[in-house]
């Protein structure tokens, strides 16, 4: 994942292990200390339980297909500038932030391996692409800002590329199986609803999905030492503002993070109004530009 020029911020991170997306339902609880009956004088009282909040198995989580159109979109209004994310299929260009190339739907990136790992898995799908025959140079670019190999011939078998619907196929199958399947999870897991998957979703696609310190696994363990998720009996929206907190403090630490809009204007707006289920009408702004989903 990388930035475009003028609004996109850039992800610090490199590609981390993908996770496949569980098929379990969580289970509702109430977060609350809930004390045990009385026992008989003559016996010890049995230690206090705490009801486990997980996600609302009640409510529609990130990966119902509304609601994972509608994540779509929210953050393509902060990478794109633009709602419409399927029109992103064929961007490409190097937006000079170290990372090569950055393109398609999530921002795959030449330099940091998932742009190469799409391609694979795009040939894998359908050898004889337009895009295959650079992989030899995907392979010698990646880590590096370098174009050997690539330049415009690569950029136009990119757009040829996009015009296939196997090539958008394997975008959207990369950008689940890196991206949305392992944050959808790791929220479910820590008993997050809708907003909260989403939080982490985004969090995700801009810093990398790794365990460094300003990666996604690193915000979500300096958010774990304020406060604790509903899976641990927290209280969400406790526990979402100290996520959004430290991922506030990971953008900040990069240059081109120092707007966090995405969160202040965005994310905080629902968070603050209680829609934890991300439940439409949304109103919110990204760089001081202005969207609405109304259903």
């Amino acid at each position: 994942m990388s930035a475009r020029p003028s609004k996109k911020p850039v992800r610090a991170a490199l590609l981390g292990l993908a996770v496949a997306l569980p098929a379990s339902l969580a289970l509702a609880g109430t977060g609350q200390a809930t004390p045990a009956p009385s026992a008989p004088a003559s016996a010890p009282a049995p230690a206090p339980t705490v009801a486990i909040r997980h996600a609302d198995a009640a409510a529609p989580g990130l990966d119902e297909p509304h609601k994972k159109d509608i994540a779509m979109r929210l953050v393509s209004s902060a990478e794109n500038s633009s709602l419409d994310w399927r029109a992103q299929f064929t961007y490409i260009e190097d937006i000079k932030d170290g990372r090569g190339y950055t393109a398609g739907i999530i921002g795959f990136c030449s330099g940091t391996g998932d742009m190469l790992e799409l391609v694979e898995h795009y040939t894998q799908r359908k050898p004889g692409n337009p895009l295959a025959p650079f992989l030899p140079a995907l392979r010698k670019a990646n880590g590096t800002a370098s174009h050997a190999g690539l330049g415009k011939p690569f950029e136009d078998a990119w757009h040829k590329a996009a015009q296939d619907k196997a090539f958008q196929d394997a975008q959207e199958s990369e950008r689940d199986r890196v991206y949305f399947d392992p944050a959808v999870k790791q929220a479910k897991d820590d008993g997050l609803r809708a907003l909260g998957q989403f939080a982490y979703y985004d969090a995700s696609v801009m810093h990398g999905p790794g365990s460094g310190k300003n990666s996604f696994g690193g915000i979500r363990k300096a958010a774990l030492a304020k406060a604790k998720p509903p899976a641990q009996g927290g209280d969400e929206k406790t526990y979402l503002n100290a996520f959004l907190d430290a991922r506030k403090k990971a953008m900040r630490g990069e240059e081109a993070h120092n707007d966090t809009s995405r969160v202040d204007t965005a994310q905080r707006v629902f968070l603050d109004s209680g829609n934890l289920d991300l439940v439409p009408p949304l109103k919110w702004k990204v760089y001081g530009d202005s969207y609405q989903i109304n259903e």
